[in-house]
C-alpha cells in the first residue's frame, strides 16, 4: 500500500517552463507511482535561496541542450539555443545535491548536466540518426524514440539495482557523453556501442548515498508500462524513492532533535 500523500518523500522535479510542462507530467507520474510527492520547479522561477536540503530527493529532467560554454566550447551548428535560466538552476541544484546527502536522479539532459558539473564535457551532436535520436513517424507529427541495448558494468550501482547485464532502453538525444568526455569523478555504469559510437549511458557518483544518471527516458510510458523493460524504468524510480525515504527519515529525525537549527 502506498503511503499517504503527507508521508510521501518530497521530490523536487525540474522543468524548463511552459514548453516542457507536458513532459514534466510524465516525470511526476513516475515519482508518484514509486511512492513520492513531486514538487515542480520551473527553472525560470529558481532563486539561489532555494535549499535542496528541504527536499528528500532531486530529479533533474530532460530538455534543451546544455550551453557548451559551461564546458569551455563554442556551440556547434547542430547545438540548440541554450536556456540560461535552466542551466543556472540545474547546475546549482545538482552541485548542492552532490555536496549533501540529498538523493539525485538525473535523466537525459540531467545526466549530461551531472557530467558537466562533475568536470566532464559533451559530444555536441551524434551524426547518425540510429539508434539514439528520435524520429518523426510519417506525417503525424509524433516523434518516436530510438531503441538500443545498454551493457551494464558489473559491480556498479546500476548492476545492483537492475540485476541485469543488458538493458533495453529508449533513446531521445543528439548530444552524448563519450568515454573520453566522462567526468573524472564519475563511474560509467552502462554504455552502448550501437551506431558506431561508444556512448556512456549511465553514471554514478561514488561516496554519495544515491546519485545516478541515465541517458535514456525511464519516465516515459513506453518504458513504465512495459513489464519487459521494468528493470530500466520503474525499478530505478523505486530505488530513488527508497533512498529518498532514508533521507526523509534522517531529515525528520533532525527536525525533532533538540540540537537542530
Amino acid at each position: 500500500m502506498s503511503p499517504e500523500p503527507a508521508n510521501r518523500p518530497r521530490i523536487l522535479v525540474t522543468f524548463g517552463g511552459r514548453r516542457t510542462l507536458d513532459q514534466w507530467e510524465a516525470y511526476a507520474a513516475a515519482v508518484e507511482r514509486a511512492g513520492g510527492e513531486p514538487v515542480a520547479l520551473d527553472a525560470h522561477e529558481y532563486t539561489s535561496d532555494l535549499d535542496v536540503r528541504a527536499f528528500d530527493g532531486l530529479l533533474v529532467t530532460g530538455g534543451v541542450d546544455v550551453d557548451p560554454a559551461r564546458y569551455g566550447e563554442a556551440p556547434g551548428p547542430e547545438t540548440e539555443r541554450p536556456s540560461a535560466a535552466r542551466d543556472e538552476a540545474e547546475f546549482a541544484l545538482t552541485r548542492d545535491a552532490l555536496a549533501t546527502d540529498v538523493p539525485l536522479f538525473a535523466i537525459c539532459r540531467g545526466f549530461q548536466v551531472l557530467n558537466v558539473v562533475a568536470g566532464g564535457t559533451l559530444l555536441q551532436h551524434l551524426e547518425h540518426l540510429e539508434p539514439h535520436r528520435p524520429r518523426q513517424r510519417d506525417d503525424s507529427g509524433v516523434w518516436e524514440s530510438g531503441w538500443h541495448d545498454v551493457e551494464v558494468t558489473p559491480g556498479t550501482l546500476l548492476a545492483r539495482l537492475t540485476e541485469a547485464s543488458t538493458l533495453r532502453v529508449n533513446s531521445r538525444h543528439h548530444q552524448a557523453v563519450t568515454p573520453e568526455r566522462l567526468a573524472p569523478g564519475l563511474v560509467a555504469d552502462g554504455r552502448t556501442d550501437e551506431g558506431g559510437v561508444a556512448v556512456i549511458e549511465a553514471v554514478e557518483v561514488l561516496g554519495h548515498p544515491f546519485a545516478l544518471g541515465v541517458q535514456w527516458h525511464p519516465e516515459r510510458a513506453e518504458m513504465q508500462d512495459d513489464a519487459v523493460l521494468e528493470a530500466g524504468a520503474p525499478r530505478l524510480f523505486s530505488a530513488f524513492l527508497d533512498a529518498a525515504r532514508v533521507r526523509q527519515g534522517a531529515r525528520d529525525g533532525n527536525a525533532h532533535s533538540p540540537t537542530s537549527a
